[in-house]
Order: structure tokens, then sequence, then C-alpha cells
């Protein structure tokens, strides 16, 4: 026996019509280089129409990808709605990639417009000639920069005030709405495509309780760039919700985003780990007040760097993971009611997990590659394996993808993690991150949280270096923080009662920063290109 209710196809014009007609009033403020700028959902939704309006007089194909080079801003959420609602796909290209990488993305999704910050055109700009489909760049006046003199270079604003409102179609729910391309993969990066339904369904289970509890009361803070992962959904999320939104553009200082959150009242934001460690720093000078959640991700969240902003304000960090794949969101860390009792070292225990998969999420962990899932008993590990409606199934006209999803569809994150009893997902580390000592696997993810508990230390990364004996033994980069003093022999003494003696590390090398890929993970490839030929001191005679 079938249902019988209405088939509504699950579309951003939904998402879009919504906060028009709920929120007129609800307000969008950017900061750019010129100062802060601020619209109304009701001016920003005529804008975005506009735009829309925009895209069909430059005769854009019926289903053309809207490239984008931007920060964080108002003009960038109108391109969030305007290209998918129109029927276009929106591709947000990562501006940190090298500019191979950039080149290869905009060639293989085959742009026809690129939208571009007047900031960011400079770095844009020496790569146009190996562009092949890319017809026109439309100019987005953030106030600073030099734009150069060229026919094909268009202003957005011109645009806008040239072109009418449009009504938007009714949308396939399957449709495209946008991509990304992957930063982390080995070879070119991979193309991520979103439907309007994988879009609208993670949204909405952004408003649910038990993830971010988004409502038309919050004022949400994307930190997480817009280019990266659709800012982790939070700009669709909040506009679903009616909830006013505040982007900080080019400035995620950590004094720049305290202001923000100060003067805006801003209670949800979300950001990789590197962006808090220098915001906790000086939160103390601001009155964050307003702050109900912050969400972390991208990257492990080190259990003192979370329990420090709960020390401070009152608030812990919440955990998150995803991938690209994922839309991204795939679990978030909160505790369970069941667990309250628990005392604050256990919950803070709790906390540093990447937690418990939202609803609609389904995790395993199986041998690599396999399908038989191993047991949830917190201490087995395995290849973390992910599905759900918002998971990809394919990459983009890439069949060499093709490895990384199971015989019976399930996707292969690359991550190695336990779960337990309780259903929470820890992760161990990268499948190629792993230190394999002795036939013996470290988790260079929980010595490096370790090692960060330490007081004097910012940031810490640890690699696998060659051992005659041990095939790998670990080596710890390590940043001091300002003003602070350690020694290798102090930090490998502070990590004997913290890790299995097995683990500690053979050498402590001390940096002035640890590198960065293009969306703020450690690089991890990088570090071990530079130690490559490294000899540990106990590679003599052990």
């Amino acid at each position: 026996m079938q249902g019988l209710m209405q088939d509504h196809p699950l579309s951003l014009n939904h998402i879009f019509e919504r906060a028009e007609r709920y929120f007129p009033d609800k307000q969008i403020v950017t900061k750019t280089h010129s100062g802060i700028e601020r619209i109304d959902y009701r001016g920003w939704a005529e804008r975005t129409r506009r735009l829309a309006g925009a895209l069909d007089s430059l005769g854009l194909s019926e289903d053309a990808r809207v490239g984008t080079f931007a920060w964080n801003t108002q003009r960038h959420l109108e391109l969030y709605f305007a290209a998918p609602c129109s029927g276009r796909v929106l591709h947000t290209l990562n501006i940190r990639l090298f500019h191979d990488q950039i080149v290869y993305v905009v060639n293989h999704a085959e742009d026809e417009v690129i939208f571009v910050d007047r900031s960011l055109i400079a770095a844009l700009w020496p790569l146009v000639e190996r562009f092949d489909t890319v017809k026109h760049y439309v100019v987005m006046d953030d106030g600073k920069g030099d734009v150069p003199d060229d026919d094909r270079i268009l202003d957005y604003e011109e645009l806008l005030g040239s072109s009418d409102p449009v009504e938007f179609p009714l949308l396939d729910e399957d449709r495209a709405a946008a991509m990304c391309y992957t930063s982390g993969t080995t070879g070119n990066p991979k193309g991520v495509v979103y439907s309007h339904r994988s879009i609208f369904l993670h949204s909405l289970v952004g408003m649910v309780a038990d993830c971010n509890h988004l409502s038309e009361r919050d004022v949400v803070m994307p930190v997480v760039p817009m280019f990266h992962a659709n800012a982790w959904g939070m700009p669709h999320a909040a506009t679903f919700a009616g909830a006013s939104q505040v982007f900080p553009g080019p400035d995620l200082s950590p004094r720049g985003l305290c202001r923000l959150i100060q003067d805006e009242k801003v209670t949800m934001t979300a950001g990789v780990p590197t962006v808090w460690i220098g915001v906790l720093e000086v939160i103390d000078e601001y009155d964050t007040s307003s702050l109900d959640r912050i969400m972390g991700g991208g990257s492990a969240i080190p259990k003192d760097l979370s329990e420090g902003f709960r020390r401070k304000i009152g608030i812990p960090i919440v955990q998150g993971w995803g991938m690209t794949e994922t839309s991204p969101v795939a679990t978030l860390s909160w505790i369970k009611s069941t667990l309250e009792d628990l005392s604050e070292e256990e919950k803070a225990n709790y906390r540093s997990a990447q937690g418990l998969p939202l609803p609609c999420v389904d995790l395993r962990i199986c041998e690599p590659g396999g399908t038989e899932p191993l047991p949830w008993d917190g201490k087995t590990s395995g290849e973390l394996q992910c599905r759900g409606p918002w998971v990809a199934a394919h990459y983009y006209n890439d069949p060499s993808g093709d490895d990384q999803f199971t015989p019976d569809g399930w996707l292969r994150t690359g991550d190695v993690a336990t779960i337990d009893p309780e259903g929470y997902v820890r992760l161990v580390d990268r499948t190629k991150d792993l230190v394999k000592s002795g036939g013996e696997w470290i988790s260079s993810v929980e010595l490096e949280n370790a090692i960060m508990g330490h007081p004097a230390v910012a940031e810490a990364a640890v690699i696998g270096v060659k051992h005659p004996r041990w095939q790998e033994r670990p080596l710890a980069c390590v940043v001091v923080r300002q003003g602070s003093s350690v020694t290798k022999e102090e930090l490998l003494s502070f990590l004997q009662d913290r890790v299995p003696k097995w683990w500690i590390p053979d050498d402590v090398v001390f940096i002035d920063e640890v590198p960065k890929t293009s969306v703020g993970k450690f690089s991890k490839k990088t570090l071990r290109e530079r130690f490559a030929d490294y000899e540990l001191p106990t590679a003599g005679g052990s």
C-alpha cells in the first residue's frame, strides 16, 4: 500500500522563499575591507532575484556551473541561492588551492562565469588565460584591490542594477545545486555534486535540537569559509531557520572575530581549531555573553582547547566531523542526557570524541575496503564508513575515485576510528597518518592531543620517521606558545603518564608554525617531505 502524501520537491527554492516571506526584517551583516555592511532579508532576497536575472542576461546555459572566488559575505550568500534556485550549479572555488589545482577544477567543472571579490582578483587573474570555458568575470567590490582593464570583467552592482527580479522555477529535488572539490586527496581534486534534496535535508537537520538547533532567534557567524564544503552548511541552515547572519569577510583575526561576536551579539559560530586557538588567547577582553554554541571541526579539537573555552566563558567547543563528501556534517559530540551525571572530566572525554552520527546518517567501522562491521567496544579500530541522504555516491566525471566506495555503496572516509557502546565515534587517525612502529599502530592524533595538553605548547603535529629497527617512530613537531618555553626533555617527561610508553616520540623538533592545508588542517604531507631524511637519535643502535 502506498502513502497518500503530496510529492513536493525538497529544493532550495523553498528555503529561499521561506526566509523572504517570513523573516524579511532579520539582518545580514558583512565585514568588508571598507567596513560594516548591513541588509535585511527583504533587501537580500530582492537582490538575489535580480542576480538570477543577471545570470540569464549573461547567456549562461540552463545548468551552467557558476564559480565563486570569494570571502564570507552577503554577496556570496546571494550567489548561494541565485545560482541553484535558477537551475544552475554553484561552484565555490577554494582560494587557498595551488594554482594548478584551481585551473584543474575550473576546467573540470566547466565553469562559465566566475564571481570574484575585488580583493582576490589579483590572485585569480594570472590564471584566467588557462581557463577553457569561462566567458565572464564579475567583480564584487569589497573595498580593496585594483581591477584589470579587460572586456571580460563586469561589475556586480552594475549587473544587478540592469537586471529585473525573476520568479524561480519549480525544480526537481535531485537536480544538482552546488559542487565542491576535495582538497585532501592524492592526485587531482575530486568533484562532489550536491543535489537540492541533499542540501535541504542537511539544512533541516541543522535545526534539530541534537544538532546545531538553529532557530530564527539565532545570530549565526560562519567562520569556516563559504568556499569550503558550503561553510559546513551553516548559510543554508541559517537561512532556512530565518536566523540573522554575520559574515567576517577576510578578517579572521582573533580580535576581529571577538569584536563581531560582541558587537553583533552572535549566538552560534563555527570554525577550525587553529582559529579557536587564537580566539581563546584574547576572548577575556570582550563581552561574548551572547555566545551559546561554538562548533569546531576540520581536524581534531584538542580537549584542552575545548575545556579552555568552558573554563573561560562556560561554553565548550562542540566537536563535529565530516568531509566534503558528507555535505559535510555527519557527527557532533553533544552529551546524551543519560551521561549528564558523569564528572566534568569524563564529559570532556566524550566531547573530545567526534561524537554521535546525526539523524539520517549511518556509520560503521570495517577492515579497509571491507563490508563486515567490527565491534562497537571503544577499542577495536577500523576504517570509518558512512552512508546517508547527503553522502556522496560518486565523484563528478572521475572514475578514479570509485575505490572510495564499498561494493554495497558506503563511502570509505579514509579515517580510522573506534565506536564505543554508546555510539560515540572517536577518530584514531587518517589511514595515511598512522605511525607504524614494530608492526603496531600509533595514533598521531591522540599523541598530538597529549602534547598540546602542555601549557607551553601552542600546536603539535606528529609524523612517522623511518627507523632501521621499528620501521617508523614518531617525531613530534612542536610550536611553543608565545612568551613560554619548554625543552625536549620536559615534554617527553610530561608524556610519561599520558600515553603508552612505546608511543613517546623518539625526538622533538621545535618549529615556528605547523604548515596548514588549504582548509586549515595540519599539512603532515609537508612535514613528511621536510623531515624525509631526518635521522632520529635512536636510529643508530636501537
